[in-house]
């Protein structure tokens, strides 16, 4: 069980690829192939310019969590409704960016890990060293 609303109910292509995945109805590598083209929501806590909103990417800051062992985790959505309840948590983090996730993997550089929809029982989380593989790093 998740913290967020059950059931949980694919909106999006993505969303329906990931469940089955999960559900190991196609192979892990060819949902993580899908992923590497697939538009994702980042929360971002931006520099405000006066216009609510509005974010230049240059100034954004991802979300990141700090995990036990002290690595850091880049928080990733699967659409932007997902992370409403998730950010609720992380005051200026209103707002984010949709970008593919191979642009993301490219910005964020080596050592970070990925959770990707933290809080619904569908997602994943990736460590630093899947991600850097999918990064080509």
């Amino acid at each position: 069980m998740s913290e967020f609303d059950e059931p949980f109910e694919a909106r999006n292509d993505l969303e329906r690829q990931l469940m089955a995945a999960q559900e190991g109805s196609i192979p892990g590598d060819e949902f993580m192939q899908g992923l590497l083209g697939a538009q994702l929501y980042m929360p971002v806590q931006e520099e405000s310019h006066g216009i609510k909103g509005f974010t230049a990417s240059d100034k954004a800051i991802p979300l990141t969590l700090e995990t036990e062992e002290g690595g850091h985790v880049i928080v990733l959505f699967t659409s932007p409704e997902r992370a409403k309840p998730f950010v609720k948590e992380f005051p200026g983090f209103d707002g984010g960016l949709l970008a593919d996730f191979s642009w993301i993997l490219e910005k964020v550089g080596s050592g970070y890990g990925v959770a990707l929809n933290p809080g619904w029982s569908v997602g994943i989380d990736m460590d630093p060293e899947m991600v850097d593989q999918m990064a080509g790093r």
